[in-house]
């Protein structure tokens, strides 16, 4: 174990936009700079823990030193050697017992309560597989960020769902709807693949819902925004003069707590949304 360094920031925020701001963020934690280019974070909210992403090396380079780490969801305990021999994983998704992780051309399949790669599920023509995301019917989205591509994952078979999304990277299955940053924009495809945009939007990475048509959605280069369900959005965050990125983000929708992983910042940092 390595240990965690917490940062007692918990009367300052971080909200940035004008006196009119409905929404800001505080930071409740951050671990030390151990954590190996993270990526991705989701939480594990029964078990109170976080499954965290390692690159530990290029960003879509095939070098077995990627992985997934355990954090504590108090920031605490950091294991980084959960689960090795990875290459460069990002989205992470969950069905079960089963975590899914999004490795450049193929989606590494964990099983939890072991803690062991179960199997790899090789998608044909895939070259940078980024972000997952699992619907009600465990059905699984995986986007492919360098062939503007999302594959759909059903009983370990592949198929292209959809193509021509320049850009692609988040993703988020609710219901029948599937949200998806792409093309400069929050899209939203519905069960026949209609295509609706909620907001312009450059370098989108993460993207949670929030509640009553709202999301938090990361620019990858160091913004969080808040986005409403009319379009309009809060900038909520921006940590790009501390060069620290805001990737894909988890979120805890009761305690209403964001966990950003930054990726080059070498940290995972948590903040209470107000």
């Amino acid at each position: 174990m390595k240990r965690i360094i917490l940062s007692l920031l918990l009367t300052g925020s971080l909200s940035v936009g004008s006196k009119a701001q409905q929404h800001q963020l505080v930071k409740l934690w951050q671990t030390d700079t151990v954590v190996a280019i993270p990526e991705s974070v989701l939480p594990d909210l029964k078990k109170k823990i976080l499954y965290v992403s390692l690159i530990d090396g290029g960003g879509w380079d095939a070098d077995g030193k990627g992985g997934v780490a355990i954090l504590q969801a108090d920031g605490k305990n950091y294991n980084p050697n959960w689960i090795t021999g990875l290459n460069a994983p990002k989205g992470l998704g969950r069905v079960g017992d089963k975590l899914y992780a999004a490795d450049i051309s193929e989606v590494v399949v964990i099983d939890i309560p072991k803690g062991v790669v179960e199997k790899k599920i090789k998608i044909e023509g895939a070259k940078g597989l980024n972000d997952i995301t699992v619907n009600n019917k465990g059905i699984i989205y995986v986007s492919d960020s360098k062939t503007a591509k999302v594959y759909r994952i059903e009983k370990d078979i592949a198929t292209v769902y959809m193509d021509s999304l320049k850009g692609v990277n988040g993703l988020k299955a609710i219901d029948n709807d599937l949200y998806i940053l792409a093309n400069k924009a929050v899209l939203k495809a519905d069960a026949q693949k209609n295509l609706t945009k909620l907001t312009d939007f450059n370098g989108g990475d993460g993207i949670e819902p929030v509640g009553n048509g709202d999301f938090i959605v990361t620019e990858w280069a160091g913004v969080v925004y808040y986005v409403y369900a009319n379009g309009n959005k809060e900038m909520l965050l921006d940590t790009r003069s501390e060069k620290k990125n805001t990737a894909d983000i988890g979120y805890d929708a009761e305690k209403k707590i964001v966990y950003v992983p930054t990726f080059n910042g070498k940290i995972v940092a948590a903040y209470q949304l107000k």
